[in-house]
């Protein structure tokens, strides 16, 4: 599950426990990457309101399908199978076409993302993404502005840069102690984006 000592659902007490019965699937399932915040649960409380407010509030414009996009290139970009695998399960119910998710995903592990079956708009976020998990130093204001040109607003523009920089977060964590996706159910996420304190993986 990770390289570093976890507490199970079935042991935690106090806290622990009432942050897992907050974000458990069915079956009292806790994926494996906010398991691995179980020795400082402040920590998994701050993850999971990131990842809720970035993925999963009704507050965002960007479809939420895309925006898991994003988060499947990233996690490509990074290396992070973890992550890719769940997202893109994610990315599958969201979007219901599955010819429409394969695609994207063979475009993606391609390293061509302007072969996706994707939007103007939504490739030039896709080459923003790259850049900015590949070496956000060379970014420019021109950069945001190649995002306006194509019709992104700037509330848009946070989004989808707030989605990257999540997914950086959420890779390095994966990535740095060893999680797996053995024992976890894909594609779940808190549907509830109306809530933002309700967690659960549904």
């Amino acid at each position: 599950m990770s390289w570093i000592t976890t507490i199970p659902f079935d042991a935690a007490t106090g806290r622990l426990k009432k942050l897992y019965e907050r974000v458990t699937g069915p079956g009292n399932n806790v994926d494996n990457i906010m398991m691995a915040h179980s020795l400082r649960p402040h920590s998994m409380e701050g993850h999971m309101a990131l990842y809720k407010a970035v993925l999963h509030h009704s507050g965002n414009k960007v479809p939420k399908w895309f925006l898991e996009v994003l988060g499947v290139w990233v996690s490509s970009l990074n290396r992070c199978s973890y992550c890719v695998e769940h997202h893109f399960a994610g990315l599958q119910r969201l979007l219901g076409d599955q010819t429409r998710a394969n695609a994207i995903r063979s475009a993606i592990e391609a390293g061509r993302v302007e072969d996706a079956p994707l939007d103007a708009a939504q490739i030039a976020a896709m080459d923003y993404a790259q850049k900015l998990t590949e070496d956000p130093a060379l970014l420019t204001e021109a950069d945001v502005d190649a995002l306006r040109d194509v019709g992104w607003d700037d509330g848009e523009i946070l989004e989808i840069n707030q989605v990257c920089a999540y997914f950086a977060y959420a890779n390095r964590t994966v990535l740095g102690l060893g999680c797996s996706t053995a024992g976890d159910v894909l594609g779940l996420s808190p549907n509830n984006s109306d809530d933002a304190g309700d967690w659960g993986h549904r």
